[in-house]
């Protein structure tokens, strides 16, 4: 029994670096070494001259950013009725009582059409949150790896994770933050504006650039813890797939099976982000609404219960989002023929420090 439970403990993602890797290399070490073929070496050799760019190189990011756009652009514009639906039962809960009830008076009071409310800013503003997001984690991954040296870089990966992503959504939200404020308003306050055109002079009038701007906060605390668990739980959840999942090395994988490993593990993934942003969603949604309130107001008077609300709506769309989100981005990878680096593994020089080769 106790053998069963020591690999899932060892799939946390914050398990002591330290013990992980004297396990790691204990159990690599035990297994017999198998002879480097001809084949898998010109396979390699195949695989390193199809890439079109280098990795780290400025069209490596350029189209990592594309990537991104892609994927979160598409996404979130395709999920906007029951993102509609989500935003209205947080800030009318009375009205919009579940996520049926809420499609049904929804349909009843706009009509099929009343559901896309809000699509032409949700698209331009996940469009830029994607570029930002994807394509600045690229480049703080790689600038923090290098800062950490190989051996530290591995060690500490899923703290390098969560550091490369909140600093790229840093950069993201305050992209997304005017958009976000437009699409809610559109959303939520019947009658305010039917479109993006009608909304963003309305608000400018209103209440000057601080209109668009007054929600990048909560908007942080939303989407930042969001942004690290999609990463770091989608970076371990990838490496614990082929590890005690897979029957075979991700090398020995087709282009196919890859992408079906990132889904599986972009759902797990959206899970737990749904549950982890959901309280700070529920405060950027009345906070955009209401003209004068601060988020901590918004927060004290929703209470525990009233920031869960929508909770299952949320889990099925961010569930959905960030698996479709990964399975995108990477099938641009593939397109494009970008670097996609395998799971970290040991270096050799921190096995030879722990005396794990002979």
């Amino acid at each position: 029994m106790f053998s069963s439970i020591a690999p899932l403990a060892r799939l946390n993602p914050f398990y002591a670096p330290h013990f992980q890797l004297v396990q790691d290399g204990v159990r690599k070490r035990a297994e017999p070494a198998e002879a480097p073929t001809a084949r898998r070496g010109l396979a390699a050799a195949s695989a390193a001259e199809e890439y079109s760019c280098a990795y780290g190189s400025g069209r490596f990011f350029m189209l990592c950013g594309l990537g991104g756009i892609i994927s979160c652009g598409t996404t979130h514009t395709a999920l906007v009725p029951l993102d509609l639906v989500k935003c209205r039962m947080q800030v009318d809960p009375q009205k919009y009582k579940s996520i049926f009830n809420g499609f049904s008076v929804t349909v009843k009071e706009d009509g099929v059409r009343g559901l896309a409310k809000g699509w032409a800013p949700t698209f331009i503003g996940y469009s830029m949150q994607g570029l930002c997001k994807f394509g600045f984690y690229e480049v703080f991954k790689i600038l923090y790896g290098n800062m950490l040296g190989e051996e530290n870089a591995y060690l500490w990966r899923t703290s390098l994770y969560l550091a490369a992503s909140a600093s790229a959504e840093f950069f993201a939200d305050i992209a997304l933050a005017p958009m976000e404020a437009a699409k809610v308003r559109i959303q939520t306050q019947p009658g305010y504006a039917n479109t993006l055109r009608q909304a963003v002079p309305k608000m400018f009038g209103e209440e000057g650039i601080w209109a668009f701007y007054k929600g990048v906060a909560p908007l942080w605390m939303r989407q930042i813890p969001y942004t690290m668990m999609k990463f770091a739980c989608f970076e371990r959840t990838v490496e614990a797939l082929y590890k005690y999942v897979v029957p075979k090395p991700r090398s020995e994988c087709t282009k196919a099976e890859q992408l079906v490993v990132t889904f599986i593990a972009g759902y797990i993934a959206g899970v737990f982000c749904a549950i982890v942003s959901h309280p700070a969603d529920s405060v950027v949604s009345v906070l955009n609404k209401e003209k004068g309130s601060s988020a901590s107001q918004v927060l004290m008077r929703l209470g525990f219960r009233g920031v869960w609300k929508g909770l299952f709506a949320r889990i099925i769309m961010i569930g959905t989002l960030t698996a479709l989100q990964w399975f995108i981005y990477d099938s641009v990878k593939v397109y494009f023929r970008l670097p996609r680096p395998p799971p970290p593994e040991m270096p050799e020089s921190l096995k030879k420090k722990l005396g794990l080769t002979e």
